[in-house]
């Protein structure tokens, strides 16, 4: 299985360059059936792994922007009354994908950050008194900008506890920024990215590190 791991890796960081360590970090959280935590300043190339994980490991990818707004329902979803029918109807969120990334999820308040701990820690949620499992495999990529920054709410302990990891990709070398200014924009390289590994294969290897036998 090591050069499966071996081509994420080379995958993702044809595109995140110079971050070649922090990309195997953000790969054997994944594979641990854990979540991770990106904390950095805007800019970093947060947003830019996320998409590329998703894009090599083939899963159903959502994003969610989270603002001083938004509500445990546009995460979760909500049922609606559908009067052809006269009864409700569940609409899901964006929570029911394999790859959620919570976009500055510091931005949001306490109430909605609350939202996920169900999610990740059980891998389902509860909601209109009826349980919902989530898709398998589910992993949690969200992203904090530094608390120093306005308009940012501290993740509480409980949040914090659901993270396998905590990352910061910090600044690009210089030849990496280098390349990055002479060479293709990264969102055209990630539009042309190919799953390198079937869903098969992803959950072996889970099982494996589940095993301890990688």
């Amino acid at each position: 299985m090591q050069p499966l791991l071996n081509n994420i890796v080379t995958a993702v960081s044809h595109v995140l360059l110079g971050k070649e360590k922090q990309v195997k970090l953000a790969v054997a959280c994944l594979i641990g059936r854990g979540h991770l935590l990106l904390e950095d300043l805007p800019g970093m190339g947060k947003t830019t792994l996320a998409h590329c994980l998703g894009k090599v490991l083939g899963l159903d990818y959502q994003r969610v922007q989270f603002t001083s707004d938004l509500l445990p329902a546009d995460i979760l979803g909500a049922a609606v009354f559908d009067k052809h029918q006269s009864q409700f109807t569940f609409h899901p969120g964006p929570i029911f994908t394999q790859l959620l990334l919570a976009d500055e999820i510091n931005r949001s308040t306490p109430k909605t950050q609350s939202a996920l701990l169900e999610a990740m820690e059980e891998g389902q949620v509860s909601i209109e008194g009826e349980t919902r499992l989530l898709p398998s495999p589910f992993f949690v990529i969200a992203t904090q900008n530094p608390s120093s920054q306005s308009g940012t709410f501290m993740l509480p302990e409980s949040q914090l506890d659901r993270f396998l990891m905590r990352l910061s990709l910090g600044y690009p070398d210089h030849q990496s920024e280098r390349l990055l200014l002479q060479g293709i924009d990264p969102r055209q390289r990630i539009t042309d990215m190919q799953p390198v590994i079937t869903h098969e294969q992803l959950h072996k290897l889970q099982q494996e590190v589940s095993g301890g036998t990688l």
